[in-house]
C-alpha cells in the first residue's frame, strides 16, 4: 500500500475510535440516546466516556510518539518511554506526595489544575530525566548507551525508595499507590485533556522540526555527524521534549507501558524510517490503540473496570519477548 493510503487509514481508525469507543462500557449507548437529548446517556457520554477517550488518545499518541525517538535515539528497537526512568521518576514524586504531601497543589494552575499528585508526578519525571542527563554529561561521554545505562541506574533506585515508602505507609496511602502506579484513564470533565494537549501538540511539532537529524542519525553517528548535526545538541532538545510529553502525560494517567515498544516498531514495517511520516503516524495509531485498549479495559470485567495499564503490560510483554527471541533470529 501506498504510505499515504495508510496514514489515511490510520486517521481513519483515529476517526472512528473517537467515535466510537465512548459508547462501549458496562453501560451501552448509543449515539440515538446521546442525540435525542437522553439526560443519563448525554451525562454518561459528554463527562465521562468523551473525556476518557480523548484522554486515551493523547496519551497514546504521545507514547508512540516518545518511543519513535527513543529508539531513534539510541538506535535500539527495544527502548521506550520508560527506558531513562522518566516513569519510575513521576512515580516516585506521586508516591512523595500521597504519603506526605496531600493535595494542596490542587487549584495552583487555575482552569488547567491538577491534583498535587498529578502536579508532583510530572515534576519527578522531569527531575528523573534531568538526573540522567547529568550523569551522562558528567562523564562527558552522553552516548545513547552511557544514556541508556544511567536511565537504567535511575530506574532501579527510584524504585527502591517507592518500595522503602510504601512499607512505611498504611494500608490506604499503600492502596492508593499501588493503584496510582497501574495506570488509569477514568476522569471527569476536560480538565486533565486540556493540561496534556499543549504538551503534545508541542512535543510532535518539535520532533517534526527535528525530523532531518533524527532521519541522519539512522544512518550512524559518526555519518550523522559528518553531515552538520551536533549530536550532543540532538539528544538534549529530543531528550527534553519527551521527558515533558511523557511527565505530562503520567501526571495525569499514570504509568501505561508498552504503547512506545509496540505502535512505533509496527508501523516501521509498513512506513519504513522517514519521521516526517512516523511522527504523525505515531500519534494517530497510538491514539486509537490506547483508546481500543481501554474500551476492552471497561467491558472486560465489567462492572469492574481494568485499569487499561494492565491490559497493555499483559500485551506488551509477549511483544517484548517476540521481539528479543524471534524477531532477531
Amino acid at each position: 500500500m501506498k504510505r499515504s493510503s495508510i496514514l489515511g487509514l490510520l486517521g481513519l481508525a483515529w476517526v472512528l475510535a473517537l467515535v466510537l469507543a465512548p459508547l462501549v462500557g458496562s453501560h451501552p449507548l448509543s449515539l440515538a440516546e446521546v442525540w435525542n437529548g437522553d439526560t443519563t446517556a448525554g451525562t454518561i457520554f459528554w463527562q465521562l466516556r468523551l473525556p476518557r477517550t480523548l484522554l486515551a488518545l493523547l496519551a497514546g499518541g504521545a507514547l508512540a510518539v516518545c518511543g519513535l525517538s527513543y529508539q531513534t535515539l539510541f538506535r535500539n528497537e527495544l527502548a521506550e518511554p520508560y527506558t531513562l526512568g522518566t516513569a519510575v521518576g513521576a512515580a516516585l514524586g506521586a508516591v512523595l506526595m500521597i504519603r506526605w504531601g496531600g493535595d494542596f497543589l490542587q487549584g495552583l494552575l487555575g482552569w488547567a489544575a491538577l491534583p498535587g499528585i498529578g502536579i508532583a508526578s510530572f515534576v519527578g519525571a522531569v527531575a528523573a530525566s534531568s538526573v540522567v542527563y547529568g550523569l551522562a554529561v558528567r562523564r562527558r561521554e552522553a552516548q545513547g548507551s552511557t544514556l541508556l545505562l544511567a536511565g537504567i541506574a535511575v530506574s532501579l533506585s527510584a524504585t527502591a525508595v517507592i518500595l522503602f515508602i510504601q512499607y512505611l505507609s498504611d494500608s490506604t496511602q499503600t492502596y492508593r499507590m499501588v493503584r496510582w502506579t497501574m495506570g488509569g484513564l477514568a476522569v471527569v470533565g476536560y480538565r486533565e485533556v486540556l493540561w496534556l494537549l499543549p504538551w503534545v501538540l508541542g512535543g510532535c511539532g518539535v520532533l517534526l522540526a527535528l525530523r532531518w537529524e533524527l532521519n541522519l542519525l539512522l544512518t550512524g553517528e559518526e555519518l550523522a555527524a559528518s553531515r552538520g548535526v551536533d549530536l550532543a545538541r540532538l539528544r538534549r532538545r529530543v531528550l527534553a521534549v519527551t521527558s515533558l510529553m511523557v511527565g505530562a502525560l503520567v501526571a495525569v494517567a499514570g504509568p501505561i507501558g508498552f504503547v512506545g515498544l509496540m505502535v512505533p516498531h509496527i508501523l516501521r514495517r509498513f512506513l519504513g524510517h522517514d519521521h516526517l511520516q512516523l511522527i504523525p503516524a505515531c500519534l494517530l495509531a497510538g491514539g486509537a490503540f490506547l483508546a481500543v485498549c481501554d474500551a476492552v479495559a471497561r467491558v472486560v470485567m465489567a462492572p469492574a473496570e481494568l485499569p487499561v495499564g494492565i491490559l497493555t503490560a499483559l500485551l506488551g510483554g509477549p511483544f517484548f519477548l517476540w521481539l528479543i527471541f524471534f524477531e532477531r533470529s
